[in-house]
């Protein structure tokens, strides 16, 4: 009995992630309710104990009216009182949290997934999948005739353009400085890469307007398939690989490569990014 009875105080009085204030309030009023139900439980049966023993120093009578007036309402208060407190606080740390989870895994100047979260979300897909890594053409040099300022226009403005036009089924993120990447594990390859070379060209076609000048710029893009049980790295490696290639051949183009092989050597990426 006593275990059991243990055991029910505990579980009234655990505490969980809340979505809301209100949902702590919400949890707050029901528990106190129960606790204060109980505690006039434990309040009448101390009482009845001691009358049956006679050693209640008044009327079995006005002790139970005391009882029903003053336990429930002081223990109600009580306990909701604790649990709005401690709920509100395991709220916000749980806010707090969710907050910096999502910063860690975002880039802040595009909005986009950065490479951690990308590598997480690409290695938790057990499809075959697609992956296209793109490149801004010269990018130094919009920063070096431009200002950073320039550059972060031009970082925001690609990112939006590769969420617009692959949508919700692939997950678009910066990887790197002016480096950016997609994947999909439900779209097929050609198809995905058809939306790779519609983003390229939209992407050539844009015009950034910073400080009166417009400035405008190309992508290089490599594209990879991804087996079921191929992992991130193995994956990136050939399509960086052909990416590569797509600035060896004269950039703003995109190279595929349909080989699911394990790329055997590294390769030194180009200076002239």
């Amino acid at each position: 009995m006593f275990r059991l009875t243990r055991d029910w105080v505990i579980r009234q009085l655990l505490f969980e992630e809340f979505g809301s204030y209100s949902e702590v309030v919400r949890k707050a009023l029901w528990v106190g309710i129960k606790v204060s139900l109980f505690a006039y439980g434990l309040n009448i049966c101390a009482h009845l104990l001691l009358y049956w023993f006679d050693l209640l120093p008044y009327s079995l009578s006005s002790a139970l009216v005391i009882a029903s007036m003053l336990t429930p309402p002081i223990t109600f208060i009580l306990a909701t009182t604790a649990y709005v407190a401690v709920g509100f606080s395991i709220h916000e740390l749980g806010v707090s949290r969710a907050e910096f989870e999502w910063l860690s895994r975002t880039d802040m100047l595009s909005g986009l997934p950065n490479r951690r979260a990308f590598l997480e979300l690409f290695d938790q897909c057990n499809k075959e999948k697609s992956m296209l890594v793109f490149d801004i053409d010269h990018f130094k040099k919009v920063n070096d005739s431009y200002g950073h300022q320039a550059g972060d226009a031009v970082i925001a403005e690609v990112a939006r353009i590769l969420s617009a036009v692959f949508g919700e089924g692939c997950v678009c993120a910066r990887i790197g400085g002016e480096e950016f990447a997609v994947f999909s594990g439900s779209i097929p390859f050609a198809e995905f890469v058809v939306l790779g070379e519609a983003a390229r060209r939209k992407i050539a076609d844009m015009r950034v307007s910073v400080d009166e000048r417009e400035i405008s710029i190309t992508m290089s893009g490599g594209a990879a398939r991804a087996l079921p049980d191929q992992a991130f790295d193995e994956t990136f490696s050939r399509a960086d690989k052909a990416l590569y290639a797509a600035k060896a051949g004269g950039r703003n183009r995109i190279v595929l490569s349909y080989s699911t092989e394990p790329v055997s050597a590294n390769r030194t990426r180009c200076a002239a990014a």
